[in-house]
């Protein structure tokens, strides 16, 4: 417990650049304040602490990375920052945590702006900690669906919307959108598992997210956000150009289930297909490949090939 403790003092330093007194430490930690000393010795043996002012800081190195804003660009930035925390329902952590380093860094040039900064991001942080003590689990999704979005891999979603109580997506977007009423909920963008259809969540009302070991890729030419209202559907969607080798064509009805283009069959002198047609790239391509067993051989692209192949290295080395 007491290296958690010690891990949470420095994200919470980390977030607080102009840094904090031993009883917010505390109460922030929620811990005795005579317990602060021990941690804060702890932690100074791995980075560099000091005191000022009765402040405990984080000591900046030279190389750490600065931004640097015109004093046109601080004032914009905390209006822009000051309309996001009053039109939106989403209060955020990091947000806080990021505005407090952009504060710090216009201390010199813009104290009055770095100030009244450094407030809205105390106002946030307390309105996110309230939320989560009453039960809201906004922040925990958000996360869960950034680290799906960075790793490329599928989440499996549990919502109150009717009819889309349980679902698997691929996320592509992570944003804000118009609602009702002026509402601005952030919601996640991605594509419905076994469908081209691409679907949008509001994030308050998914109650859990989990992630899935499915991995997926965003298509290059894909803009959900330039949609016209009335179309539900979009058809941009990640495909594997495939050329197979197949035994007999009735091996092909195995793709029925997959998304696919056209496909162009071409009889060889052995008796054997080639056929060529772009596939949906998923794991459900997979295993309608390997429910084809030897009927079916991969021909190209050699990137999807090896693939393949250490999927069934992976099945394989289950039994061993």
């Amino acid at each position: 417990m007491k290296g958690e403790r010690v891990a949470q003092l420095e994200l919470l330093l980390r977030s607080h650049p102009e840094g904090l007194r031993r009883a917010e430490i505390a109460r922030r930690l929620g811990v005795h304040r005579s317990t602060i000393s021990r941690y804060v010795e702890d932690l100074s043996e791995h980075i560099d602490i000091y005191e000022e002012n009765n402040l405990i800081k984080i000591k900046q190195k030279d190389s750490d990375d600065a931004v640097a804003l015109s004093v046109y660009e601080s004032i914009a930035f905390n209006m822009s920052a000051e309309m996001l925390s009053q039109n939106s329902e989403f209060q955020s952590p990091h947000l806080a945590s990021g505005l407090r380093k952009i504060a710090m860094n216009m201390q010199s040039y813009a104290p009055s702006v770095s100030q009244n900064i450094l407030i809205l991001a105390e106002k946030i942080e307390n309105d996110a900690r309230k939320n989560k003590a009453e039960g809201n689990n906004d922040n925990k999704i958000f996360e869960v669906l950034i680290d799906a979005w960075i790793s490329g891999r599928m989440v499996r979603l549990h919502s109150t919307e009717e009819g889309k109580e349980e679902l698997e997506i691929s996320p592509y977007f992570i944003g804000f959108r118009e609602g009702e009423a002026g509402r601005h909920p952030i919601t996640v963008t991605g594509r419905l598992r076994h469908t081209k259809e691409i679907i949008t969540i509001d994030i308050s009302k998914i109650e859990s997210a989990i992630i899935l070991d499915e991995t997926y890729t965003i298509p290059d030419n894909l803009k959900p956000f330039n949609m016209a209202k009335d179309e539900k559907n979009y058809d941009a969607i990640d495909m594997v150009p495939l050329k197979l080798r197949l035994k007999e064509k009735s091996a092909f009805n195995s793709f029925n289930e997959v998304v696919h283009g056209t496909p162009e069959f071409e009889r060889q002198d052995d008796g054997s297909l080639i056929v060529t047609f772009a596939a949906e790239n998923s794991i459900e391509l997979m295993m309608h490949l390997f429910q084809c067993g030897r009927a079916a051989e991969i021909i190209s692209p050699e990137s999807y090939k090896k693939k393949y192949l250490s999927y069934l290295k992976d099945v394989l080395d289950i039994y061993k």
